[in-house]
């Protein structure tokens, strides 16, 4: 079967939107499933709906990467976004036109190429997501590499070469998971003009001319399709083969911190799709949205769920009691406390449940079960604390997701090993907690409590929380009787009893 490039894609007949040639508007750093499912497909969008007419130009950031194929398919791949809206399953097909080549600037010929789109009359936009490791500063580093080693040192040449060739400064959109990505990025570029010595025009160019913007992503990116068989059964269907097939979910939502002028330049709200990628002044409100809605429903309600019988997220969504505590939670005690607008956190709210309930996607409650200490502390421990100073009374479903923690980290513990804690579920098989080691001896040493020690232990452990948590007037007494509803009668009777 042939791979897909455009004659093989015109030959199958295919209808959709495709942009053969177009001006190299982007040069983006990364070239992974996560990148192509989101970053490219936003541009793929504005290039049909907003007529922006551009190309991105990507760039491995290390030596190993995908450039070879992706030009073997002339910047052609197929995206499938796979899940579920307002209940209803989605499964859609697109190939993504808005990718020209892919650079290996490892390779002589693929460095100048890479500076030749730096000092290009075209290029407006530098994206990155180098992975939470890649904003790094190393001072091992020299301005003669070709290319340096770390991201921030390749993204000062390539800014230096365009400021040399007079060209104007250009919007950075960083996209690593890390707090104020752009500022972090920033930080790097301005060490490296400090430790080679260049000249203070550059600096006043990358600082003044240059935007450097922070952006929030969110969407889950599978990558491929798991089963061979199903591929197979689809480049029958498609007429091609396509090895850079790539798989996300069908929710996506970019959030990037900058000024109104970015509106002029970015195509997004021009494609009509600002309610999905949209410029804010301050992104830490969207941020506290994500990690307090989403990524604190999941560790909120994953562990007692476990407990209870469960192993994937899909199947807590077809549970009634689950499903109706995770809800409480978001609605009653989650939602009040963030500083948002109240109907755009129902529907981010509502838009977790379909997510959550994706047919396409088995998410193990023990793979989010990972390091749920700090987890518990940075995702729920603020609307735990937040609902206590508005109503002046302990939120019941937070309350009992904490006893829930105490529960999964102790639930018949059988030993410790370099692996974790080895535990026992109550349908009787072992499972092992990971955590950081000092957490799981914790565990370890007070297996024998009472409920009453083990709860008064957990909580007046400043190393866990950074505080005293008994100083919370009623708390103790309820998550010891939280833990020992959990014992005796289920997690699942403790999540009824919230309801």
């Amino acid at each position: 079967m042939k791979r897909l490039n455009y004659k093989v894609l015109e030959e199958t007949g295919y209808q959709g939107y495709l942009l053969k040639k177009a001006p190299e508007k982007v040069l983006q750093f990364g070239e992974g499933n996560f990148l192509r499912a989101f970053v490219d497909y936003w541009f793929d969008l504005a290039n049909e709906k907003a007529g922006w007419n551009g190309k991105c130009v990507l760039v491995q950031p290390i030596g190993g990467g995908l450039a070879k194929m992706i030009n073997e398919q002339e910047g052609l791949y197929t995206l499938y976004l796979r899940g579920s809206e307002k209940g209803q399953k989605v499964d859609d097909r697109r190939v993504i036109s808005s990718v020209s080549r892919c650079l290996n600037p490892y390779e002589a010929d693929d460095y100048k190429a890479m500076m030749e789109v730096a000092a290009s009359d075209d290029l407006e936009i530098i994206v990155s997501n180098t992975t939470e490791a890649g904003i790094v500063y190393d001072p091992s580093c020299k301005q003669e590499d070709c290319p340096p080693a770390s991201f921030p040192a390749k993204l000062t040449q390539v800014l230096h070469h365009r400021y040399q060739a007079g060209k104007s400064g250009i919007i950075m959109l960083a996209c690593e998971l890390i707090d104020n990505n752009g500022k972090e990025l920033l930080k790097c570029v301005n060490q490296y003009i400090d430790q080679w010595g260049m000249e203070e025009g550059f600096r006043t160019y990358v600082n003044e001319e240059c935007t450097f913007c922070g952006s929030l992503v969110d969407r889950i990116v599978p990558g491929r399709i798991r089963d061979p068989k199903e591929t197979e059964e689809l480049n029958r269907k498609h007429g091609y083969e396509d090895p850079l097939l790539d798989v996300g979910e069908v929710f996506g939502v970019w959030v990037i911190e900058g000024g109104e002028k970015l509106n002029d330049i970015l195509p997004f709200r021009k494609a009509g799709i600002e309610d999905k990628v949209f410029v804010v002044p301050d992104m830490s409100p969207y941020k506290k949205r994500k990690v307090r809605i989403l990524n604190g429903a999941h560790t909120g309600f994953v562990l007692g769920a476990y407990l209870a019988g469960q192993d994937i997220v899909r199947d807590c969504m077809q549970d009634e009691v689950i499903k109706n505590f995770m809800n409480k939670m978001l609605y009653e005690e989650v939602i009040p406390t963030l500083p948002l607008d109240k109907e755009d956190l129902m529907q981010f709210a509502a838009a977790v449940q379909d997510r959550f309930n994706n047919p396409f996607v088995n998410h193990e409650l023990m793979s989010i079960s990972l390091n749920s200490t700090s987890k518990w502390k940075a995702r729920n421990m603020p609307s735990f604390l937040g609902y206590i100073e508005q109503k002046k009374e302990l939120p019941v479903c937070l309350t009992m997701s904490l006893a829930a923690y105490i529960a999964f980290y102790s639930n018949e513990i059988q030993c410790l090993t370099d692996a974790g804690l080895v535990c026992r579920r109550p349908a009787g098989n072992e499972y092992t907690v990971s955590d950081d080691r000092w957490v799981l001896e914790f565990y370890e040493a007070h297996k024998d409590d009472s409920e009453e020690a083990l709860v008064h232990a957990v909580l007046t452990n400043i190393q866990m929380w950074d505080q005293d948590l008994t100083s919370i007037g009623g708390l103790e007494a309820a998550v010891t009787a939280g833990l020992k509803k959990i014992r005796t009668e289920g997690a699942g009777a403790a999540y009824q009893s919230c309801l």
